[in-house]
Parts: structure tokens; sequence; C-alpha cells
């Protein structure tokens, strides 16, 4: 099933400014907070496509790569911003904006939540050739990333019984004084290892070698780097993966050099030729092209090929 134009989601012309497309991002996400749509699968998977949407359009780097590339350019299933798996991953990336729009109304969710562990990024780079860059390319690499070992188990943890915090009442001049903290134990998560395979480091976390597809879009530059979500090391206590950035490198070309879109290649041809012309054949991206070399043409002529 395709996805949706993300300005279409948020209802909004793209030539929108940022304080528009937050405002309507606003609309969308109060009509389908879960808190206002207990049990409704529709309002869930419309939230979490609003926030998607929000996600690139609110991010000037993401915006300009999506407004090139299409959905394409976002990396492709869940690349840059290309999609949520969970409600946990929206409040966690969009913590700030909902406090700001909901405030104590809903406010209090996150402040219930425990913390999500989230994994660390892994960053690769891929070298692709002029040809691999000007039609796109899907590459398959092998990556190690932490993953949670066979068996590993985790429980709730019995200090914070799951919330991840510990609140502590203490009597002082003023009066009772509460506060609430990180508990030191799970480090916020709510949960702790009850089952540590062997091999495995205290998290329960091994080192697994996995098969990635990475889909690379037509026009890529180089230094252009994508994100893969959720592609990076596992978390331990059964939070998000982190994501797999991916930088871009250009293999040099023997005859053709790349500047923008166009392709240049310098063709050297004898005194003759110049003054009574002729044909040749010059390299291009997909393989040899005739061309014609008109009769007294001048050294540093530039001869335009379209769509090659």
């Amino acid at each position: 099933m395709s996805k949706k134009d993300y300005y279409d989601v948020l209802g909004v012309s793209k030539s929108a400014t940022e304080k528009e497309i937050k405002q309507a991002y606003r609309k969308l996400a109060i009509k389908y907070h879960p808190d206002r749509n207990q049990g409704d699968k529709n309002a869930e998977e419309k939230f979490k496509e609003a926030a998607e949407a929000y996600e690139v359009l609110s991010n000037t780097e993401k915006r300009s790569r999506y407004d090139q590339f299409g959905h394409q350019g976002m990396g492709g299933g869940r690349g840059f911003g290309g999609g949520f798996s969970n409600m946990s991953d929206i409040f966690e990336q969009h913590g700030d904006i909902f406090g700001d729009i909901f405030g104590s109304a809903f406010g209090g969710r996150q402040s219930r939540r425990s913390r999500v562990a989230k994994g660390s990024n892994l960053r690769i780079r891929i070298k692709l050739t002029l040809k691999e860059i000007s039609e796109g390319v899907i590459k398959k690499i092998k990556i190690k990333r932490l993953s949670p070992a066979p068996n590993t188990e985790y429980g709730t943890c019995p200090h914070c019984n799951g919330t991840g915090t510990i609140t502590q009442i203490a009597n002082t001049i003023l009066g009772q004084m509460q506060t609430t903290s990180t508990c030191p134990h799970c480090q916020g998560t709510g949960k702790v290892i009850i089952n540590k395979p062997s091999g495995s480091d205290s998290q329960g976390m091994i080192y697994k070698e996995e098969l990635t597809e990475i889909n690379i879009p037509a026009g890529i530059s180089e230094g252009m780097q994508l994100k893969i979500r959720e592609k990076g090391n596992h978390a331990p206590y059964q939070g998000i993966a982190g994501d797999l950035l991916v930088l871009i490198e250009e293999e040099k070309h023997p005859d053709l050099t790349r500047e923008g879109d166009n392709i240049h290649h310098d063709l050297y041809i004898s005194i003759p030729d110049a003054i009574l012309g002729c044909n040749t054949e010059i390299p291009t991206v997909t393989g040899k092209a005739k061309i014609k070399i008109p009769n007294g043409v001048q050294s540093g002529k530039i001869l335009r090929l379209k769509s090659k």
C-alpha cells in the first residue's frame, strides 16, 4: 500500500511555513490522540501517520530531501521518519510538543511512563558508482549489531514496580516534600534482567551479524546521509533499536565527472577532425553514445546530450 503525501496528511500546501505545519499537526494530534480515542485502531493509525508527517516536514533537512525524492528519499520502509512502530516511539520523539499541546490534561501521560531504552546508532559508508547514483540501487550488506541473546528474559523492576521512577517523601522545616527520581536499579526502564544467557553481556545482549537491505534513491549526492530507522543496535529491556546512518560516497569514474545532475566528459580530437568534423563515440553512465562533431569546432566547445 502506497504512503500518503505528507503535505496531504497534515492538510497543508508545499509552501507551508514551519508555524503552519506545527499548527496543522496540533489539530490532528488533538483529534486522534489515544487518550481521546481509546480502543480506536483507525484513530491510532491516523495519529501515527500525522506524527510521521510532522517528523519529516518539521525538519528542514528531511523536508528538503522529501521534496526532492519523495518517500523513496526517506530510505523506504521505516527510513527517514519512515513510520512509528508504537506509541512510545512517538511520545519519545515528540515529547516536547505533546507537553505544549496538551498541557496538564494529557501531559501526565508521559510522566507515568517508564523510560523506553533506545539502542545506539550505527554508522557505515557505502560507495556508489555513477550508474548506481543515476538509477538508484538496493544494496544488501551485512551488519553486526547488538541484539538480545536467545532466551534472555526481563521482568518488572521490584524497586519501582515497573514505573521507572522512585518517589520519596522527606520531612523538612517547610513540611513534607515529595521528590521523584529515576529508579537507579533499572535506569528508568522499569525492567530488570532475570535470565542472562551464557556469553551475553550484563544486559543479556550479544553481537549478531544480519543482512540488511538499503534502498538508495536515484540522484543521491556525495556526503548525503540516509537514516534507516531501528536498524542500529538493539536496546536492552525490550526497548527501541537505534538507527543505521549510511554515509554516501561516490566512486570516481575513469572518464566522467559529475557536476550536480550533469555529467561531463573531456573529448580529445585531432586537428583534421576539428576542421572537417567527424562522428565518434563517447562514454556515458549507461554505455556508449554516438556524437557528431561539427566541422570547424573550437577547443573548449561544449556539446550537450540531453537525458544522458
